[in-house]
């Protein structure tokens, strides 16, 4: 099977031989009518794929929909809908909500036949829905209620008769139940005893006559179906845990539906593997409305044989605490997953999906046929983001040989019907909250709470204030993004698409300024961050004499560290000697790096000038490797290489964490790897840690 290019490095999900996840589960191979052992006989793991955004969560869950359509019942929702956001026009609040228009979307496309097999029908769901769309009914028309109860009624629709014959049959019976609700008698009662009466008269068959009993079962119905479908409108009326219990119910009669048509020998004969419900961003409302609901039932022993698999942004509900966690690799082969009796969250198996590998990278954007280091520099800036890995091979494609950072700003069309954009707009669309674009355009400058709040104060509206900056980085935590030290936005592709979009906010790149020197003044002139965001405006000559001056001082391994952080400046213009923009396309770094403006250079008095130009020649070496939209230098590697063994000479106290780094650093450069510094006390040089 070739999986779109979207889901390269997911074959632990979607494997045939051996089985995948999502075979084991279902029973069936993907795109095949073709069984396969079950695994977990008896309960069945609650499946949540968890990530930040763009790691293609939803691609996933698509694929899975396509790979299993016509062959076994399957369904698939997206919580982020607008069906999910609000009523239709003219409904009442009272009698919808987010769970009750899932539960009926789900059963639709879980009604569809498959090959082999017919319609599922859902009659106690029917009824339940029925009853809470007629507490809603106190001033509609009959017109009105004719089509909310004939959607409703179709569930019903075998598609065993006569072709049509179920369509006018819910047609008839949606026109009795609607003239029982305007009627003179009680509008609800009249309602409910019109549809139990539909499913008990127009289909005599021993399944749906226990189906016409079911909500007899009800909490406090004495045994009595009409009383049970009253109550379960009165507890859904009534908002808050009311309906959440109420809700509980409607899910236990849609899985109800859903096991009694596998039971019995016909329909194991027929249906080959298990129904799977899809719940796409199952954070939002009505993710957690079906999650939970489930979960209670199958720790409670009310089992059921669907395959649940959804999709949560970040890594996890307070409500999931106790599940079982898994990444992707992990569950290739076989899931691990044992529940506690005692814990209705375990019975939810959560799956982080990994960055894509450095090979995934390569199979994606060279489909585009692109220059050959290109896919090596994609998968080093996004860090294997799938999202931004093919968003920028569709810009390679469209605009050919660019750098990343001529990719990111250039306009790419992605749909027909919409107007191209920027890349780095299409991304930040999809990777962050959009209701927080504006904010965290800004503060991806910020290192921690305190910096990021004197930016808010000083570019920021007044009523977003240090609650607002902690409520926003907390968030992002909450939402997948790792927590990095000395960094506001711990994502790095993230982080630099942000600060981008703050270069670009204005022609003359003002706000980018300001920003950076609000930081610059709030640090001393010595600390790094103060030297790090001067550097970020051009301005080198500070943090040359700052490692100049603390390269004898400070214990080596701290040096380096400086040395690496103030050169994790972003670069997204060549700057002048005098630090402003420079209009030229060339990288001005690599000249410095490799001697070429030496001479040039004003040394200052009394400073030792080799050390000097070496020390300028060795920070822009680094800041042109480490930068994550420019491809690293071969010469420029080789020089940084050379002036690291000749610091290793000048220290001998330090020589072997210089030395050890003028082979380490090249090599991680070219590999797109972090530039490492040794932390443990090999070849230690004896100095305490910073």
């Amino acid at each position: 099977m070739r999986v779109h290019r979207q889901l390269h490095g997911r074959g632990a999900l979607f494997d045939t031989d051996p089985a995948g996840l999502a075979p084991r589960l279902v029973g069936l191979r993907p795109h095949q009518h073709r069984a396969t052992p079950p695994e977990h006989p008896q309960e069945l793991p609650f499946v949540v794929l968890t990530g930040a955004r763009g790691l293609g969560k939803s691609a996933l869950l698509g694929e899975l929909r396509d790979a299993y359509k016509g062959h076994t019942p399957v369904a698939l929702i997206d919580c982020e809908a607008a069906e999910f956001a609000a009523p239709p026009a003219g409904r009442d609040t009272d009698a919808w909500s987010p769970v009750s228009q899932a539960l009926l979307v789900i059963a639709e496309q879980l009604a569809e036949p498959v090959t082999g097999a017919g319609r599922i029908t859902f009659p106690r769901l029917m009824s339940g829905l029925v009853a809470v769309a007629a507490g809603g009914w106190r001033d509609a028309d009959s017109e009105r209620i004719r089509r909310e109860v004939e959607r409703i009624l179709l569930l019903n629709e075998s598609g065993s008769w006569i072709a049509g014959f179920a369509g006018r049959w819910a047609g008839r019976v949606a026109a009795n139940v609607a003239a029982a609700a305007t009627g003179t008698g009680p509008l609800l009662q009249s309602a409910i005893e019109a549809t139990l009466e539909s499913i008990s008269d127009s289909f005599v068959h021993r399944r749906q006559q226990r189906a016409a009993t079911w909500w007899r079962d009800y909490p406090n119905a004495s045994r009595n179906a009409r009383r049970g479908l009253m109550l379960l409108s009165g507890h859904f009326r009534a908002g808050g845990t009311s309906r959440e219990h109420a809700e509980r119910h409607l899910v236990r009669a849609l899985l109800a539906d859903l096991t009694d048509a596998y039971t019995g020998v016909l329909p194991r004969m027929r249906r080959l593997g298990r129904p799977l419900v899809l719940v796409d961003n199952a954070h939002r409302a009505p993710g957690p409305g079906l999650t939970d609901p489930v979960l209670r039932d199958r720790s409670e022993g009310i089992a059921d044989q669907v395959v649940f698999i959804t999709a949560l942004r970040g890594t996890g509900r307070p409500a999931l605490r106790n599940a079982v966690r898994h990444t992707l690799p992990e569950v290739a082969r076989r899931t691990d997953w044992t529940p506690d009796p005692a814990s209705p969250s375990s019975r939810a198996l959560l799956v982080s999906l990994p960055p894509l590998t450095a090979d995934d990278t390569l199979h994606i954007v060279d489909e585009h046929q692109v220059p050959p280091r290109l896919p090596h520099a994609v998968h080093r800036l996004t860090g294997g983001n799938p999202l931004g890995i093919v968003l920028l091979a569709e810009a390679a494609a469209q605009h050919g040989t660019a750098s990343l950072g001529e990719l990111l700003t250039a306009d790419v069309r992605l749909h027909e019907d919409r107007d191209s954009r920027p890349a780095y707009v299409e991304l930040l669309d999809r990777l962050v909250p959009t209701d927080r674009l504006e904010e965290l355009t800004v503060l991806a400058a910020a290192h921690d709470h305190e910096s990021a709040t004197a930016l808010a104060e000083a570019l920021l509206p007044d009523d977003f204030g240090p609650a607002d900056v902690r409520a926003l980085q907390t968030r992002l935590v909450q939402e997948g993004l790792p927590e990095v030290p000395g960094r506001f936005v711990g994502d790095p592709f993230v982080r630099t698409l942000l600060l981008l979009r703050l270069h670009h906010r204005s022609a003359d790149h003002g706000r980018w300024r300001e920003a950076h020197e609000t930081l610059i003044r709030r640090y001393d002139p010595t600390d790094r961050y103060h030297l790090h965001h001067q550097l970020a405006l051009g301005a080198a000559e500070p943090a040359v004499a700052h490692l100049r001056d603390t390269f004898t001082t400070l214990d080596t391994r701290s040096w380096l560290r400086t040395l690496r952080f103030i050169a994790s400046a972003p670069y997204f213009h060549a700057h002048d000697a005098e630090g402003h923009d420079f209009d030229a396309r060339d990288d001005r770094r690599a000249a410095v790096a490799l001697g070429h403006t030496d001479a040039a250079q004003e040394v200052p008095e009394d400073v030792d000038p080799v050390l000097h130009l070496r020390i300028r020649r060795l920070l822009h070496a680094v800041w042109q490797l480490t930068d994550p939209l420019a491809l690293p230098d071969a010469k420029v590697c080789d020089r940084l290489r050379f002036e690291l063994e000749q610091l290793s000479n000048l220290r001998p106290a330090g020589n072997a964490l210089l030395w050890r780094a003028s082979r380490d650093w090249p090599e991680d450069a070219l590999a797109g790897r972090p530039l490492r510094v040794p932390d443990g006390d090999e070849d230690d040089d004896g100095e305490g840690e910073a």
